[in-house]
């Protein structure tokens, strides 16, 4: 009886112990499916039990607590990001095996391929490894530790209103104040402070051209990024974190862009201010063609950003360009020419801007260089595009480097001229180079060189140092001027080709020929006095 009596009173405690390990057993991590749906449902606010949910993630010696933490941190991860987690389409099967790592594991999403279920003793549970990549991908999502504001914000409240809870309505307000606080505070910065200093400095021309329309979209680009850090600590709904997370990633890029997009005016403006210090007119055609491609560069690179944080596969778009550009490129063989020609052009400096150039029929003065032609000024006026990748393949003459200017002529003598007279006139024209400021002193050449059909000829071939052809053509007038100053003043005759046809000596008449009465001391003589008076 008393036996009886005992174990009637002990049927209530089994019973009880057995309603509680019942109640402890009520989650499900035998496949894939059932271990995900287990973490993410008892995790939810309207059958949160995250006694349950951390089974999903629980590993041998692991405190329930420690459990809990990556359970609650993988959760906000995936709500912060606003990635969903399609449950239905994970495997049901307890015996699932990847079919690429041959191995009992599942990754729960794409965007995160380190973390998986794997199949342990006591069901699909998170591989302890993911346990790392969980709390990198956490730290990634939350820097600075501001994941903390998580622990305080629903303190606040959690009743909801239009779809969220009064701690999501607080943080969404003060977000939007501190947005409008700190571009206040950069656009203070920027144009108040920065501009002034430079404004201070005499550049004022880089303060308003350059820095200025760099300011605002910078400091709207400052405002996105502090934003994007700071919208996962809403944990707003998946389907509307998505769409906040996707336009925030892709206007962020979008600023950036355009801020580098101005900032290459800046850098052209450096360029600019580089080449002007430089010799060469060539490097301030230069700047243009660099801004031009930096630019080129900053828009196509922010495009594939922009189209990278949208998850768009840029991969076939880019294997589609290759195909596209090789396209392209069969029927654009000449530009490519060019344009490789304009950077040969650019790499060898055979000419810059200013330059007289000589190339097959082209002759004329070099106005521009640009991607594909160079454009040249001819001496009738008329400009003339010449193809870069013809320049680059063609010999080319460069007048304008030449550091001295030949001019070259035979002043004819006639026949009757004495020697001791061509004698002294050779000498006084050696003078007038020497004397002349802008004649090359150390080599020039004045001779009697040849007995022609009509003339005794005097070779002279001297050179100019001059930067242009019109301060070799004044030189040239200046010299020619002296020279026949020099043979009227000792009496020297040049002859032409004529035939004249005299008798030397008729009865009372006098003789047609020169008479050259004068010794050579008096001619010398008149040269230095000449040479005295000369204005060179």
């Amino acid at each position: 009886m008393r036996k009886l009596i005992f174990l009637i009173l002990l049927v209530p405690f089994f019973a009880t112990h057995a309603q509680t390990d019942s109640t402890n057993q009520e989650y499900n991590i035998s496949t894939p499916y059932h271990s995900v749906y287990n973490f993410l449902y008892y995790l939810q606010s309207d059958s949160y039990e995250p006694t349950k949910s951390l089974q999903s993630f629980k590993q041998p010696g692991m405190s329930d607590e420690e459990a809990l933490e990556f359970a609650n941190k993988f959760k906000q991860t995936l709500d912060g990001k606003g990635i969903f987690v399609y449950v239905d389409e994970f495997p049901k099967d307890p015996n699932y095996v990847d079919t690429l790592t041959n191995k009992a594991r599942y990754v729960i999403v794409t965007e995160y391929p380190d973390i998986y279920f794997e199949k342990t003793k006591s069901g699909w549970v998170v591989s302890r490894r993911s346990l790392q990549a969980i709390e990198s991908a956490h730290g990634e999502l939350f820097p600075f530790g501001i994941d903390w504001l998580l622990k305080i914000l629903p303190k606040i409240g959690t009743g909801e209103y239009l779809g969220l809870a009064v701690w999501q309505h607080v943080m969404l307000l003060i977000m939007i104040l501190m947005s409008f606080i700190i571009h206040k505070i950069f656009s203070f910065i920027f144009e108040k402070l920065l501009l002034q200093y430079l404004s201070k400095k005499n550049y004022n021309t880089l303060a308003t051209k350059f820095v200025k329309p760099v300011v605002k979209p910078l400091s709207i680009a400052i405002v996105i990024w502090l934003l994007s850090i700071f919208v996962p600590v809403l944990q707003l709904p998946i389907a509307l974190a998505k769409w906040v997370v996707l336009i925030l990633r892709a206007i962020f890029p979008l600023f950036i862009t355009i801020v580098l997009y101005r900032f290459v005016n800046l850098m052209s403006f450096y360029f600019e201010k580089l080449a002007e210090k430089t010799a060469s007119s060539l490097d301030d055609q230069l700047v243009p063609l660099i801004r031009k491609t930096i630019r080129a560069f900053v828009v196509i690179v922010g495009i594939f950003w922009i189209l990278t944080n949208l998850n768009v596969d840029i991969i076939p778009l880019l294997t589609g360009l290759s195909i596209g550009g090789l396209a392209f490129a069969l029927a654009a063989q000449d530009t490519i020419k060019n344009f490789f020609g304009s950077l040969m052009i650019f790499i060898d400096k055979p000419f810059q801007i200013g330059d007289w150039i000589t190339s097959g029929d082209i002759d004329g003065t070099v106005e521009e260089v640009g991607f594909r032609s160079t454009r040249i000024r001819t001496f009738r006026n008329s400009v003339v595009y010449v193809p870069n990748g013809n320049l680059a393949d063609s010999t080319i003459d460069n007048h304008g480097l030449r550091k001295y200017r030949r001019f070259f002529t035979q002043l004819a003598l006639t026949y009757d001229t004495p020697t001791h007279l061509i004698q002294v006139f050779v000498d006084g024209l050696k003078q007038i180079v020497e004397k002349h400021p802008e004649t090359r002193k150390d080599y020039y050449e004045v001779h009697m060189n040849d007995m022609a059909d009509s003339s005794l000829n005097v070779m002279f071939y001297i050179f100019f140092e001059v930067p242009t052809w019109s301060d070799e053509l004044r030189a040239r007038h200046e010299v020619i001027l002296e020279i026949i100053d020099l043979a009227k003043e000792l009496g020297v005759n040049f002859a032409f080709p004529t035939q004249t046809l005299h008798v030397e000596n008729l009865p009372g008449q006098a003789t047609l020929s020169p008479e050259y009465n004068s010794s050579r001391d008096e001619l010398e003589e008149k040269v230095k006095k000449f040479m005295g008076n000369s204005k060179s």
